[in-house]
């Protein structure tokens, strides 16, 4: 019997990975338009813990600026780039191809439909649970689609069910887009992604989905290196292929599901990070994912801190910033690739 022994995660790494998180944490609650000194941010971030009293320097106003209206959507961000990350990670391990994404099975369709028929029926208050209703619904159907084919199926029938569960949705969308045209501005802010924020309200709406994601997939990633020798082996070490991608699938859905209900629609970053961490830290799935939630956590917090700096006192939409680097990344991983396969 062959015996896997996957790279264990390095300290170092981890270590980095947090720095980051820290990093961003700390950049995105100091600047803004009213630039604060970072280590009294710091400070003041600390004194959030119970028992802590540190001498911030900041007064009331400052301190409100940091608790009420920046820490929430730094907060934010830092949940929806982990999730985002991480569930790219894991659809890439489930469908052994380093270019998934996160919205393969439909998340993204199903999500924009959801929210689209939100604003366009004057139901704003609810878009955050029709987005993640519509993007629950469109990863079942591709589920329910891909597994037709009985014990036959394979991952590229998932993905193909995908494909065309996402164009029957986004045509339905289009329609609804033309039915009420004056709600296309409104869609397409949302459809490019935001982080706006009110108080704490999208964090605790997230927070529960992002900690049962993480928890069921990073306590299954070392199943995922198995499941990268293919599906003979891995039953032959003891494991059940179908049911730990089910699984697997389900969880990494669920915590992007979340994510674009209370973002919108982010793009790259589900590509980006799991696909550097894998250049930099190894190929083994029980460094790639918790490293790809650090540091997606962090680079999507930097992302939304550009968004709102860079034109100030306007503000771009994050899905822009995420296209900027993401699409140049995206062209050198596939000439890489080219040059590889050569």
């Amino acid at each position: 019997m062959t015996t896997l022994r996957p790279a264990r995660l390095r300290p170092g790494w981890l270590a980095a990975g947090i720095g980051a998180v820290l990093v961003a944490l700390v950049a995105g609650v100091a600047l803004g338009p009213v630039t604060l000194p970072p280590g009294s941010v710091a400070a003041e971030l600390l004194n959030l813990i119970p028992g802590v009293d540190l001498p911030s320097g900041l007064d009331e106003r400052e301190i409100a600026i940091i608790t009420e209206l920046r820490l929430p959507r730094v907060v934010l961000g830092l949940l929806v780039g982990a999730m985002l990350s991480l569930a790219g990670g894991c659809y890439q391990g489930v469908f052994r191809n380093p270019l998934a994404d996160p919205y393969l099975l439909g998340v993204a369709a199903g999500a924009g439909l959801g929210a689209t028929m939100a604003i366009a029926f004057r139901a704003g208050a609810v878009l955050p649970p029709a987005a993640f209703a519509g993007a629950g619904i469109a990863v079942v159907v591709t589920y329910l689609l891909g597994v037709a084919g009985g014990r036959d199926r394979s991952s590229a029938t998932l993905i193909l069910a995908g494909v065309a569960v996402s164009s029957f949705l986004a045509a339905i969308q289009t329609y609804l887009l033309q039915r009420n045209v004056d709600t296309i501005r409104e869609v397409y802010s949302w459809l490019l992604g935001r982080l706006a924020t009110n108080g704490w309200h999208e964090v605790t709406l997230l927070l529960p989905y992002a900690l049962v994601t993480t928890v069921v997939v990073l306590a299954l990633r070392r199943e995922l290196d198995v499941l990268s020798v293919g599906d003979t082996e891995a039953a032959s070490l003891g494991l059940h292929p179908q049911r730990s991608r089910l699984i697997l699938l389900a969880a990494a859905s669920l915590g992007t599901a979340a994510a674009v209900a209370v973002s919108g629609l982010i793009g790259f970053v589900g590509i980006i990070v799991p696909h550097v961490v894998r250049l930099l830290a190894g190929g083994s799935y029980r460094s790639i994912l918790p490293l790809s939630l650090l540091f997606g956590a962090a680079f999507l917090a930097l992302a939304d801190l550009a968004a709102r700096t860079l034109i100030a006192p306007g503000e771009l939409p994050i899905g822009v910033v995420t296209a900027f680097f993401g699409a140049p990344f995206f062209i050198l991983v596939l000439r890489s690739t080219r040059r590889v396969s050569v």
